[in-house]
């Protein structure tokens, strides 16, 4: 099953855009700070996503390898007692597809998957996250923002990641001089009664580092 309609345009300047989800691995050539896999969401899906109460929006932290993403994702799922239907199992099938990509892309044997549900600000001063990289992918709600800054202040010129698109971007962990100067966001949405579900994957290199982290075996 597939959740991908089509493929829409527009994109910040040392941004990639992918036309399909092999483009991802442009995240690998010297200069590209970030790719999207701009795509769709079926609009059955998404009048899916959009109306399913938020108490049932599947939330979690987990580090795992890729291939036991499409079982825990299950379990997960079940857990938040999200209504068993076709979307339903084409937003496992996605989250799974993005997993394998994901550590595919980064040669990662461990990957760090969160769900957030989010109905407030969360993240809301543009900043780059601590990782080497991140895969973000917002199924419901307003995408992640960013744009080019040359010394760290609030980009003068902020886009918004399409829902449903894939975002990947670099961290501060990324071997590369100098910094591109790309920062992100999550919109700020307080006040709104807006609802967010967004996937963050995470490469993990060494589990020693994520002594912390719920481990699925």
């Amino acid at each position: 099953m597939n959740l991908v309609r089509k493929f829409v345009k527009g994109a910040a300047i040392g941004v990639g855009v992918a036309h399909s989800p092999e483009g991802l691995s442009a995240i690998q050539h010297r200069g590209c700070a970030a790719t999207i896999w701009q795509r769709d969401p079926l609009p059955s899906f998404q009048s899916w996503i959009d109306a399913v109460q938020p108490e049932y929006l599947p939330s979690s932290r987990v580090v795992l390898r890729p291939g036991m993403v499409r079982g825990a994702l299950s379990d997960i799922v079940e857990a938040s007692e999200l209504p068993s239907c076709e979307a339903r199992a084409m937003l496992v099938d996605d989250i799974s597809a993005l997993a394998d990509m994901f550590a595919d892309v980064m040669r990662a044997p461990y990957l760090r998957l969160r769900l957030d549900v989010v109905t407030t600000n969360m993240c809301r001063k543009f900043h780059i996250d601590a990782v080497t990289a991140r895969l973000i992918c917002t199924y419901r709600g307003t995408g992640t923002q960013y744009g080019i800054s040359t010394d760290g202040a609030e980009p003068r010129r902020i886009f918004t990641v399409p829902t449903g698109s894939p975002f990947l971007l670099r961290g501060t962990l990324w071997p590369e001089n100098p910094k591109s100067g790309l920062l992100h966001r999550s919109p700020p949405i307080e006040g709104t009664g807006e609802t967010r579900l967004v996937l963050v994957l995470d490469p993990i290199f060494d589990l020693d580092d994520e002594a912390d982290e719920q481990f699925v075996h």
